[in-house]
């Protein structure tokens, strides 16, 4: 026992370490002391990652990891901790583990043993969303929408229904498709506000809707990266959609609904009224004539 604890105390850890995503000076002391004790840095693109390095005269070892070799390189990655280095996880900006292949070497380490902590910093979809002037209370993230076609349509029929506030990340060349199906499913008159180039000296807010942002930049080249803070689907707008709902059905059909399950007439009536938004005596008149 004493020797698996002596074992357990030599692992290193891993220590997810969020990097600036655009201004370099968002980055955290802490986190420039651990790039610096670490015995080595995993970062998401190395020739992209030596410049921050470079610029904070950094000298720790780095090497690669991504999408391409998360599993392979992330077993591997483990074994060196089991020996007992540390490990600095880093993507290309932001925080790792948020739409970025960190998500699988952090739940191998849980799976493996591995101790795992995480060192807050710049996130694009927060800063956006704080920034937005929609409602922050809840929100949904949503990154980029998915690649398969099935997925994809599914992922925004969903979002259809979503009452939060939805954040979604997008790249420019895709950006005019996106803000056409999502136009085509919330509808063009939803509010959003379009965040562009983060933290940088070009940063840019817009406060529009989804048909208005769509016309925008049909007109204009979309340059940078985007995230897009959408509105979610209002209670009244739900409630409006329900009513409506109802009234396919005639107040017969509709009494007949409830009173099926067993609900009594009187109570029926009041189900019924408060349905389509009326009162018990319209009904009660209704079903009279």
């Amino acid at each position: 026992m004493e020797e698996r604890k002596s074992e357990q105390k030599k692992q290193g850890m891993l220590y997810l370490c969020a990097t600036p995503i655009g201004n370099l000076e968002d980055i955290t002391y802490r986190v420039l002391r651990t790039l610096k004790e670490v015995d080595l840095i995993a970062a998401e693109d190395t020739r992209n990652s030596i410049k921050l390095l470079n610029h904070f005269e950094i000298k720790t070892p780095m090497t690669s990891y991504h999408e391409y070799n998360k599993i392979e390189k992330a077993y591997q990655l483990v074994e060196k901790m089991r020996q007992g280095q540390n490990i600095a996880l880093i993507t290309d900006a932001g925080t790792p583990g948020i739409s970025d292949p960190g998500e699988d070497i952090v739940r191998i380490c849980y799976e493996q043993g591995i101790e795992v902590t995480s060192l807050p910093g710049a996130a694009a979809c927060v800063t956006a969303l704080t920034m937005s002037g929609q409602p922050t209370r809840r929100f949904a993230f949503e990154a980029f929408l998915p690649k398969d076609k099935k997925e994809h349509q599914a992922v925004l029929a969903e979002l259809a229904e979503e009452t939060r506030t939805i954040i979604l990340y997008e790249a420019p060349h895709h950006l005019v498709k996106t803000l056409q199906e999502l136009s085509e499913v919330l509808g063009a008159d939803r509010r959003l506000t379009i965040c562009r180039e983060l933290t940088k000296r070009h940063e840019e807010k817009m406060q529009t809707t989804l048909g208005d942002s769509l016309h925008y930049y049909e007109a204009k080249e979309p340059r940078g990266e985007y995230v897009l803070v959408i509105e979610g689907k209002s209670r009244a707008q739900i409630e409006r959609e329900q009513q409506a709902e109802w009234e396919t059905m005639s107040i017969e059909e509709h009494m007949a609904h409830y009173e099926s399950q067993g609900i009594d007439r009187k109570e029926a009536m009041k189900l019924v009224a408060k349905d389509r938004g009326v009162s018990k005596r319209d009904i009660y008149q209704s079903l009279l004539s």
